[in-house]
C-alpha cells in the first residue's frame, strides 16, 4: 500500500511541475549540438529530488546523504535555469560528497590521500552520468537496470540497506520513464536529474562495496564508464573543450548521424549493463580479471565501430 501511495504522489507531483515548467518556461530548446528537434519540458528529473524525500520522511537516519542529493539537487535545478560557474557547480558538489563520506565513515576507514582520490572519482562519475544523459530514456532506464541489480543483491546476496532506500528511487524511474521513454518525450531529466540519480547511485554503490570488500560492484557503471572515458580522450585529441557540448559519445553517433531511434539506443545501453551485471553476479572471476573481460571489449567496441560510423556519416 506505502508503495502504490508512493506512485500516485509521484504522477502527481510530475503533473504539477509540468505546469510550473509551463507557467514558468522551464523547457530545453534544441540547438545544433542536441539531439533533439522539439522544444520540451525541462527538469522532470525532479522526480528523483522528491524520492530522495520521501526516503527521509520513512528512514530519518539517511538525512546526511539526502541532505548531500539536496544541495546538489538544487544547484543542479539553478543550473538548468541559468548557467552557472564551474566553480560555484564545484563547491556544491564537493559540499554534497563531504556529507556523503561523513555518513559512510570515508575519511575514518581510508587514508587522506585516497579521500582525495575517492572526491576526484566521485564527483567525475557524477559529472560523465550528466553528460551521458542525451537521449529520450537513456537516464531513467540505465538507472532502473543499476537500481534493479542493486535490491537483487540486497535481497539474495547481502542486505547493506534498507529495500525502501532502493524500491523508491526504482518507482521514480518508473514514473519518470512513463514521461521520457517516447519517441516524442514529454520532459527531459536536466541536470536536477542525471546529477541527483548519479549521485544516489554512487551513494548506494560506496555502501555496499564498504560492506562486502567486493570492488566487482564498479562494473555496474561499466558502459557509461567505457563511453564517458573514451569520449574524452577522443575530444583531447580533437584539442576541444571537455565542458563544452558536443556530440561524439558514441550514443549520439547512434542516434544523430547513423539515426537509430531513441529508445533503440537507451535499450542498447541498459542491455549491455544489464549482461554485464549479470557476468558480475553468476561468474567467480577475480576484480581485475573482470575488469578487463567486461571493458577491453567495450574499449575495443567504441573505437573500431565509432570510427566507421562517423566515416560513414
Amino acid at each position: 500500500m506505502l508503495y502504490i501511495i508512493c506512485i500516485l504522489l509521484m504522477f502527481t507531483v510530475m503533473i504539477c511541475y509540468f505546469k510550473i515548467a509551463n507557467h514558468y518556461n522551464i523547457i530545453d530548446k534544441p540547438n545544433e549540438r542536441s539531439s533533439h528537434s522539439e522544444i520540451t519540458i525541462r527538469g522532470g528529473g525532479i522526480i528523483f529530488v522528491f524520492s530522495t524525500l520521501s526516503v527521509v520522511v520513512l528512514h530519518p537516519e539517511f538525512w546526511l546523504p539526502v541532505l548531500g542529493i539536496l544541495i546538489i539537487g538544487v544547484i543542479s535545478f539553478i543550473d538548468d535555469r541559468i548557467t552557472l560557474s564551474g566553480k560555484i557547480r564545484i563547491l556544491f558538489h564537493l559540499t554534497a560528497v563531504t556529507l556523503l563520506f561523513v555518513f559512510l565513515n570515508i575519511f575514518q576507514l581510508f587514508p587522506w590521500w585516497m579521500c582525495g582520490i575517492l572526491y576526484i572519482i566521485v564527483i567525475g562519475i557524477i559529472n560523465a552520468y550528466n553528460f551521458m544523459d542525451g537521449i529520450n530514456g537513456i537516464t531513467g532506464l540505465y538507472s532502473l537496470v543499476i537500481l534493479g541489480a542493486l535490491q537483487y543483491i540486497n535481497y539474495k546476496i547481502s542486505a547493506f540497506i534498507h529495500p525502501d532506500v532502493i524500491w523508491l528511487p526504482i518507482i521514480a524511474c518508473f514514473v519518470f520513464l512513463y514521461f521520457n521513454f517516447r519517441k516524442k518525450a514529454k520532459c527531459f531529466a536536466g541536470d536536477v536529474g542525471s546529477v541527483t540519480i548519479a549521485f544516489y547511485i554512487l551513494f548506494l554503490l560506496l555502501k555496499l562495496i564498504i560492506q562486502t570488500n567486493n570492488y566487482s560492484y564498479v562494473l555496474f557503471l561499466a558502459v557509461y564508464g567505457v563511453d564517458a572515458i573514451l569520449t574524452i580522450l577522443h575530444r583531447l585529441l580533437l584539442k576541444q573543450n571537455i565542458f563544452d557540448a558536443h556530440r561524439l559519445h558514441f550514443y549520439q553517433i547512434l542516434a544523430n548521424e547513423q539515426k537509430w531511434p531513441h529508445l533503440w539506443v537507451s535499450a542498447l545501453y541498459g542491455f549491455l549493463q544489464l549482461v554485464i551485471i549479470c557476468l558480475v553476479f553468476f561468474t567467480t572471476f577475480n576484480f581485475w580479471t573482470l575488469f578487463l573481460m567486461i571493458n577491453l571489449p567495450l574499449a575495443l567496441i567504441y573505437v573500431v565501430l565509432k570510427k566507421k560510423l562517423m566515416i560513414k556519416a
